[in-house]
């Protein structure tokens, strides 16, 4: 077979079945103790200082192993020196910081005898800690003192070859450690409160509306909440990262009698590029019987009572491209008119009208029946496992976010506890939450978590220069108004554990412009635990590579934790704004999924150098996928995967045996060089418990083409010339 992307640097464990009951019983002990020990005031917690930063050594091995590669984060890569002694490798941290540990990550070839030396200056240098007797693998070193610099000196080889780390991590505190943290709080000046009585509504949307209509990659960033009650006559239009809500428990707590508007006049009435909004957790009654809700990708419609139609189209009917709808009860009929793809969850609808590419369903009343290929409506029954996005709400006086109860092949909304006020959940107070506000630093956030601290992103543009570690089961990170998190330095954005129960939801990643190796992993390579009955759950979690400035991620979502719940995302490579280029915003891997059990609903994925999606864990599941391929592919030489014309937009691994998916498309665009030709839009083992359902490709006015569907299955896209026509595959094998 041609060449098929980079592994992971060891092949994820897959389990052959669940925990015994042993094992659960010893979770379950483990977890009641823990309950009973008080949370620590985290004092100065140690943070990884090292990656991302400037680092030389004594030598390299050959290209493809520099010092760098030993503290970008990637446990695939590695430093490795000549084959002599002694040979060093040295961190500059940038600023003196208060030393905790170093952490090496030997490769084969490692220091029988080293020592770890720290210095002020990078000239004058201390030991801190001496070893004739390094046994490899991982060596976890305690320090003390305070340095800028920090080197390993190997002094003797274990090994006839070079000394070679896959990581060099330095752990301690900078002079920001802000100390114990205070949680709760005010929500901040981008937080808009109204309850009916507040003046001026209307004028507050209105000036926020003119602000955010066009400002596509703008830094301002809004949620409007809306307390329990009745709103007359209002039209709440809908800008770029605005969010708007209600605080009740209940959707029916808040009613609008007006409209919630997205329209693309901003566009000439193309509504293609209405990105990165949402609405949630409110009742509507439009004023002419239907609300209109014209968007694209990573606009949520989440938890809605629409008392009337909805229409997906901008006025004219323009075209549009995507979005999603989940636990929303929408009386009337939906129009889908010109949506080129949609995914609807766990909903109850009065009807739907018109399907154009790929429009899926599970667990939604009133969906119409499987038809694809036309028309192209793909449904499933039930949605096999999901869990609703917490939120924020109003118990009185008191703010607090509900997390609901996880659910198994559910159907239909959540409303059966709406009228009665006791939703199945759990309801967390603000003074347990650590309420971030523009300025805060990752070191406060870090302590914050470290604390125990939930996270609760005000609207605003963070930068971290450090990874934001999240290791505390069942903690919420919840953003609001599209909060929006940079990495600099070319850092993690953020770490999950490999715990129980993180719930991730409402913000942006958006990319820095120091390569990161990754943007968000969930679990450390090789993670094994089983979350089956409390999975971590990835929510309205936007990722973005380019767009508003040059950005750079090799990869931009990592997934190692077993039975991870990815519901609703968009990943994407910029094909528009600044900082876009083929180099200029370069990210060859999308999403990679090395964890079992790992469910996608509503996964969006575009436009990356290589694979979009690579899948290597067992049994996982994607209901909804939409992708386009890299418009910006210079030449077919660009995207040559070995004899493989082009890398498919959803590869599974040849080592996996089970994987199912619903209603997937893949899109090509080559606008700059249309002769390109792509093999296949999907690629996957032949194996019996590997089922693909409701597959397209279609390639847009005839700008490159598709040669088959799904391996060498499907009909080219070559006949359709500039027609715009889907070759369609019902399923394979």
């Amino acid at each position: 077979m041609p060449a098929v992307g980079i592994r992971p640097a060891s092949p994820p464990s897959h389990r052959s079945g669940r925990r015994g009951l042993v094992g659960v019983l010893v979770t379950a002990l483990a977890a009641a103790l823990l309950a009973v020990v008080p949370a620590t005031q985290a004092q100065a917690a140690p943070v990884l200082l090292s990656q991302g930063k400037p680092v030389t050594a004594s030598s390299q091995e050959h290209y493809g192993t520099p010092a760098t590669a030993a503290v970008d984060g990637d446990d695939g890569t590695r430093w490795s020196s000549a084959a002599s002694d002694p040979q060093w490798i040295r961190v500059d941290l940038g600023a003196p910081a208060s030393l905790s540990r170093v952490e090496l990550r030997w490769e084969a070839a490692y220091a029988k005898s080293y020592r770890i030396e720290t210095s002020p200056n990078g000239t004058d240098w201390t030991t801190a800690h001496s070893t004739t007797t390094g046994a490899g693998g991982t060596e976890t070193v305690n320090l003390s003192g305070t340095a800028r610099y920090v080197r390993m000196l190997g002094t003797v080889r274990a090994t006839p070859y070079g000394y070679s780390l896959w990581e060099f991590k330095v752990y301690g505190t900078t002079g920001d450690d802000p100390g114990p943290v205070t949680p709760g709080g005010d929500l901040g000046p981008n937080v808009h409160v109204f309850d009916p009585s507040t003046p001026g509504i209307q004028a507050k949307l209105d000036q926020v509306f003119r602000e955010q209509e066009s400002a596509q990659f703008g830094s301002g960033r809004h949620a409007f909440l809306f307390k329990p009650g009745t709103y007359d006559n209002l039209n709440a239009q809908i800008g770029f990262y605005t969010q708007i809500a209600g605080l009740g428990l209940s959707p029916d707590d808040t009613t609008i009698n007006g409209d919630i508007t997205v329209d693309a006049g901003w566009f000439n009435g193309n509504a293609t590029q209405n990105f990165w909004r949402g609405a949630e957790n409110l009742a509507v009654k439009p004023v002419n019987g239907t609300n209109r809700w014209a968007v694209s990708q990573a606009a949520s419609f989440r938890r809605m009572h629409v008392k009337g139609g909805l229409n997906l189209a901008p006025n004219g009917y323009g075209w549009a491209s995507g979005g999603y709808i989940a636990d929303s009860r929408i009386d009337g009929q939906v129009g889908n008119y010109s949506q080129q793809q949609w995914y609807t969850r766990d909903s109850s609808i009065g009807g739907w009208s018109n399907s154009v590419w790929n429009q899926v369903f599970s667990g939604v009343e009133g969906a119409p029946a499987t038809s694809f290929p036309e028309p192209r409506y793909t449904t499933l029954g039930t949605t096999p496992i999901s869990r609703e996005k917490p939120f924020l709400y109003l118990d009185g006086g008191e703010y607090k976010v509900f997390a609901p109860a996880k659910r198994t092949d559910a159907r239909g909304t959540t409303c059966t506890t709406w009228a009665s006020g006791t939703p199945r959940g759990e309801s967390i107070p603000l003074s347990k939450f650590y309420v971030v506000k523009p300025g805060a630093t990752a070191a406060t956030i870090n302590a914050a978590l470290a604390q125990g601290l939930h996270l609760l992103f005000t609207p605003g543009v963070y930068h971290v220069d450090r990874t934001i570690t999240v290791e505390r089961a069942n903690t919420i990170v919840l953003g609001l108004g599209l909060a929006t998190i940079i990495p600099d330095n070319g850092v993690t954005a953020m770490k999950v554990a490999d715990v129980d129960g993180v719930r991730l939801a409402g913000f942006l990643i958006d990319a820095g412009p120091v390569n990161s190796p990754t943007l968000l992993e969930i679990g450390p390579q090789g993670a094994s635990t089983d979350h089956a009955a409390n999975p971590t759950t990835v929510q309205d979690v936007y990722i973005r590579i380019g767009g508003a400035g040059a950005g750079k991620a090799t990869t931009s979502m990592v997934v190692n934790s077993h039975d991870t719940i990815i519901d609703h995302t968009w990943v994407w490579r910029a094909d528009h704004g600044e900082g876009v280029g083929w180099e200029t915003n370069r990210a060859d891997y999308g999403v990679r999924v090395n964890g079992d059990d790992v469910l996608a609903t509503g996964l969006f994925v575009e436009h990356f150098n290589k694979y979009d999606v690579e899948w290597y864990g067992e049994r996982g599941r994607t209901i909804f996928y939409q992708n386009e391929k890299a418009y910006d592919a210079p030449n077919q030489a660009a995207i040559q995967n070995g004899t493989t014309k082009g890398y498919a937009a959803y590869r599974v691994d040849d080592s996996v045996d089970t994987h199912e998916a619903w209603g997937l498309g893949s899109y090509c665009n080559y606008n700059v060089d249309p002769n390109i030709r792509q093999d296949h839009g999907f690629k996957t083992p032949v194996k019996p418990g590997v089922k693909f359902h409701s597959l397209l490709v279609v390639s847009l006015g005839g700008m490159g083409h598709y040669n088959h569907v799904i391996n060498d299955t499907g009909a080219s896209t070559v006949p359709a010339g500039t027609s715009t026509v889907p070759s369609t595959v019902v399923s394979f094998p």
